[in-house]
Order: structure tokens, then sequence, then C-alpha cells
């Protein structure tokens, strides 16, 4: 009992990216701007889906809460960030620590089984379209929906769990931005070695099994889409789920780079690298992914404004 209070900590100090004040004041314009084109972009493409009634469709269904994961999980990590890039002292409390990682946890795990879903819609449309809106039914959409948020929140309970277990001996300085499971668990006294081995069998069945149905329905797909005989019925097919794709593809690798390694692989300056680019740089990306590349958004846009600007000249 003892020597547990005698290792409690109230607060961590998050080192950052690096000690150059003029690199800090670089990273703070961009990652500030890179926020607030993501907060713009998940937020404009929520109101859209909401208020264009075409797009009230399971794709989009699941699209408005991507972009409700993204705009949420970078408002849990960039803030704070950008707090400590202007400041000197970067401290953060033990509690408002553990709700970070724990928050960071629950999001990017549901948006793994999210992204499992939406490959699945993928598949149905493709595959099987006549069928379509009796199998991606309304109440299905709502299910695999909040199965995923269900998963994500097993996943931050069980890490609650094996993290509430470590002590902190000598340090509290977390050579990282944010609070991420690695550098915590590096920085503990505490022998990590069975809360490492719970910790990544979760984390890797999570990757896994939303990695494993991702790859089955693409797999699907394809052999569906090198039977057609048009090439433009070619082209249409891949259009609708190359988006997808391409942002599963920037999301797991960074994912699997960080999280399935042992810890004796641990690497400060790669896993920062990568944890910027999945915290901060792609939540701005998937909605760029998403509404660039699709006339659908861009014509629901254009609807959306005309109905406005109709309204007030009736006004």
């Amino acid at each position: 009992m003892g020597r547990r209070n005698s290792t409690h900590v109230s607060d961590f100090i998050l080192m950052g990216l690096t000690d150059s004040e003029e690199i800090q004041l670089v990273l703070f314009t961009l990652f500030l701007l890179i926020y607030l084109i993501t907060v713009l972009l998940n937020a404009g493409m929520m109101l859209i889906i909401h208020l264009d009634l075409q797009l009230h469709t399971p794709m989009y269904f699941f699209l408005s809460h991507l972009s409700f994961l993204d705009l949420s999980y970078s408002t849990v990590i960039t803030p704070k960030t950008l707090q400590n890039l202007l400041t000197s002292t970067k401290y953060i409390s033990y509690l408002n620590c553990f709700t970070q990682m724990n928050c960071f946890i629950f999001l990017s795990a549901t948006e793994c089984f999210l992204l499992s879903s939406m490959a699945y819609d993928r598949y149905v449309a493709i595959c099987n379209p006549l069928h379509y809106p009796v199998v991606m039914s309304t109440r299905r959409c709502c299910s695999l929906v909040f199965g995923s948020y269900f998963i994500g929140f097993m996943d931050s309970f069980v890490n609650v769990l094996c993290m509430s277990r470590l002590d902190f001996c000598d340090s509290n300085i977390i050579h990282h931005f944010f609070c991420e499971t690695p550098p915590i668990l590096a920085l503990s006294c505490t022998d990590t070695q069975d809360i490492e081995i719970t910790i990544s069998t979760f984390a890797g069945s999570t990757l896994v099994v939303s990695l494993t149905t991702i790859s089955v329905s693409y797999v699907s797909i394809l052999s569906t889409i090198l039977k057609i005989t048009s090439t433009s019925g070619k082209r249409k097919a891949f259009s609708t789920c190359a988006s997808h794709l391409l942002g599963v593809t920037i999301f797991y690798s960074t994912l699997i780079f960080t999280y399935l390694k042992p810890s004796k692989y641990y690497s400060l300056r790669k896993d920062q690298v990568a944890s910027v680019f999945y915290t901060i740089v792609i939540p701005m990306l998937n909605p760029l992914l998403y509404s660039l590349r699709n006339k659908e958004v861009k014509n629901a846009l254009i609807r959306v404004m005309q109905k406005r600007k109709c309204s007030k000249q009736l006004k």
C-alpha cells in the first residue's frame, strides 16, 4: 500500500514533438490550419448529409458517423497539442491524460468497425444490388453503427482496467505530444508484460477482425468488377469504393505500425510521425477523399445552397 502511494503522480509533462521554438511556431500554425479545415469539412459533411434528403442512404449514414468520429478524436488531441506548442508549461493532469487516452482508443476502435461496415455496404451495393434495399435496411445500418460504438467502448474499458494497474516511479515525463498507450507503458515502473499482452490482444483483434472483413469485402467486390464486360461499368463500380479503399489503407497502415509491434521496437520519432498522421492529418483527409471525388456530395451542396438562397428570397 505504501509503495502505491509513493508512486502515485498527480500530473504528467507532455514533451511534445520538438524543443525548438521556431519549429513549434511552424507546427502550431500548420496544426491550427489543419484542425480548422478538419472542423469545417467534417461538420459541413454532417450538415449536408442531414439537410439533403437524397443523401439519406446507408452509405451516407455511415459517412456522417465517420465524420463525427474524425471530428471527435481530432478534438480530443489537437487543442491540447496546440496549447502545448505555445506554452512552456506542458502539464496535463493524471485524470485528463487517461481520459484523453481512453477517448482516443474508444473513437479509433469504433472507426475501425465503422470502416468495416462501410466496406460491407459497398459489397452489398456492388455484388448484390437487387437486394441492397432489403439487406441494408435502416435497422441493419443502425445495428452496425451501434455495434461499432459498443466494440469501441469495450476496447476502451479493457484499456482502463489495464492502465489503472500501472505505477510511475522515477519520471512523469511523457516523450510524446499526447497521452498514447505505448509511451505511457514505457514510462511505468510496473512489470507491463501482462498488460502489454492484454492490450495487444484486444487491439490486435480489433484490427485483424475489422481488416479481415474489409479485405473479404473488397476481394468479392474486385471479383465482381472483373466480371463486368463494359469499361464504363467497371469504372463506375470501382469509383464507388475507391475513396473508401484509399482511406482504409492510410488509416490502417498507421495504426498497425504503431500498435502491432512489441515495445522493444518502439521508436519515439517514427511513432510520433505516425501519430501525427492518424490523429491530426487523417481526420482532415477523410472528408476530402469522400467529397472531392464524389458528384453526389457536390450536387447535394449545390442543392442545399440553392434551397437556402430561395428561402431567403421568399422572406
